[in-house]
């Protein structure tokens, strides 16, 4: 088996890759896997681990996700091997609740953990470095209590991380029946209620935690802060797609996310087009989207995005945006 590879143009949350690299199968963990990548969680009756064997070495886009989830990588370590050979790359190494930290984190390189299963416990034992977050993938009823949310984000906070965030998935039927088994309530919700709407909520206030507790409440990029195109898109994409689920002005979020593919696919770089003259002469960019991305070019903030964000916070259990 070869290593599974995926290659993006433009980045999508919530990791933001050009390329996502895995060396194991799909199959992994039972009774529900998720697909970290395609993010979608399935039913699996018995997982079927089939490790890759790796090539001496990879040419690929960065920045780079190297999926080495579940118990797989504490027995074969795949994943920290395709670290190593992506030293001098940008990349987004995550792991899940039962993995393995790898041994040595190359600088431009960040950990990210996925809570699933959300045993504490077994987070509590990772051994954790200077760079990490922690990604909550958003299932009910297991990841949308709120208790167990409050108590990850606690976790989060005191083992100092930089962010903390969710992961959205779809939840194929026969998944749905795994998480609804001996519980009515999580049925009706799952097959009849309007989950969706649920799942965005606990986005949000997953989001109003790590704010709350002055972290980050998205992934950044590897290297986040380079004024490179990628990252200028994944700054139009984030603003686009929060404006999206909260179905605010969605006309102009669709804009955006049309300008940030734009900007992804950009032959020169932005700062390059500024400096010697104006973003406005990039034809495929709206006028939102030039006075956004230039006021980001010179400050590395920009106050559309922070308003967007700041009213995407927003605690299920107070109904108040978290400031």
């Amino acid at each position: 088996m070869t290593p599974r590879i995926k290659r993006a143009a433009a980045p999508a949350p919530p990791f933001w890759f050009a390329t996502a690299i895995s060396p194991y199968s799909g199959r992994r963990a039972s009774p529900i896997a998720i697909d970290y990548i395609d993010l979608v969680a399935t039913h699996v009756e018995r997982t079927d681990v089939v490790v890759a064997d790796l090539p001496e070495r990879l040419d690929v886009a960065e920045p780079v996700l190297v999926v080495a989830t579940e118990l797989a990588e504490t027995i074969h370590r795949r994943g920290e091997a395709l670290l190593a050979l992506l030293a001098d790359r940008g990349v987004t190494h995550l792991i899940s609740t039962r993995g393995a930290v790898p041994a040595t984190m190359p600088a431009e390189s960040q950990l990210v953990i996925a809570a699933w299963p959300p045993e504490i416990e077994k987070l509590e034992a990772l051994r954790l470095p200077a760079r990490w977050g922690l990604a909550i993938p958003v299932l009910h009823s297991v990841t949308t209590k709120l208790d167990i949310l409050e108590a990850l984000a606690d976790f989060a906070k005191q083992r100092g991380a930089a962010f903390f965030t969710s992961i959205s998935v779809n939840v194929e039927p026969a998944a749905k029946q795994d998480l609804a088994r001996a519980d009515e309530d999580a049925y009706e919700m799952l097959f009849h209620g309007d989950v969706e709407a649920l799942h965005v909520a606990t986005e949000r206030h997953i989001a109003a935690l790590a704010h709350e507790r002055g972290m980050l409440d998205y992934v950044p990029p590897p290297r986040p802060d380079e004024k490179s195109n990628w990252n200028a898109a994944v700054l139009l994409t984030l603003t686009a797609t929060r404006m999206i689920a909260m179905d605010r002005d969605v006309e102009l979020a669709g804009t955006l996310a049309r300008s940030a593919r734009a900007v992804a696919e950009l032959a020169k770089p932005l700062e390059w087009i500024a400096a010697a003259a104006s973003l406005s002469i990039v034809e495929s960019l709206d006028e939102v989207s030039v006075d956004l991305l230039s006021e980001w070019l010179e400050t590395g903030r920009a106050a559309f995005a922070d308003r967007v964000n700041a009213e995407w916070r927003l605690r299920r259990d107070a109904g108040l945006s978290s400031e």
